[in-house]
């Protein structure tokens, strides 16, 4: 063995500072044309040649599915906050919603009607004014209303949620956390 070798031998690296080299290339020869095959002008050679039947390839194994066992140590109250918050402002939205949609559906089939007909029943001519249920819940007092209950909910969702993940904070550092399993499938 020399050291005046250039080429590295295969499996081991370059020396330090030498130049490395790209590996050689064998030397690729020209296609030969068979014999009693057109000249590359002719039209039969512009013809595409038949393709070959595609290989049949055997597909790879399916690998394991990988797991990974976690902990959920901490979670971060900033982040619950924020969710929170949009979450239960969604849920005030669909509250004021359902409960306007809820007195539309009400009024129509009638049933504020029917309820003050059975209360004046009930009560008789000696009861003096008749009852009005839609001046008690009309469409503006159960919308009002129903709205300061989402707003309320917001309120305490919220609260209550950062309050969670604060208390979960302190319990995870006596007990670990919540140990999570997840899997590659």
């Amino acid at each position: 063995m020399s050291t005046n070798n250039p080429t590295p031998r295969p499996g081991s690296a370059p020396r330090v500072g030498a130049p490395a080299r790209p590996p050689q290339r064998p030397a690729q020869r020209p296609a030969q044309r068979p014999t009693g095959a057109p000249a590359a002008g002719s039209a039969a050679a512009k013809r595409p040649a038949p393709k070959a039947p595609p290989t049949l390839v055997k597909p790879a194994p399916k690998a394991k599915a990988r797991r990974a066992r976690l902990l959920v140590s901490k979670i971060d109250p900033w982040s619950v906050l924020k969710m929170a918050f949009l979450l239960s402002v969604a849920l005030g939205i669909v509250t004021v919603v359902a409960s306007i949609v809820l007195w539309s559906v009400l009024d129509t089939i009638g049933l504020f009607d029917k309820v003050n007909s059975f209360i004046n029943d009930i009560q008789g001519q000696e009861g003096g004014t008749p009852f009005d249920l839609l001046s008690i819940a009309s469409l503006g007092q159960v919308a009002s209303f129903s709205t300061i209950v989402a707003v309320v909910n917001v309120v305490l969702l919220t609260t209550l949620s950062v309050l969670s993940a604060w208390l979960y904070n302190i319990s995870a550092t006596l007990v670990g956390g919540i140990g999570v399993t997840l899997t590659d499938d």
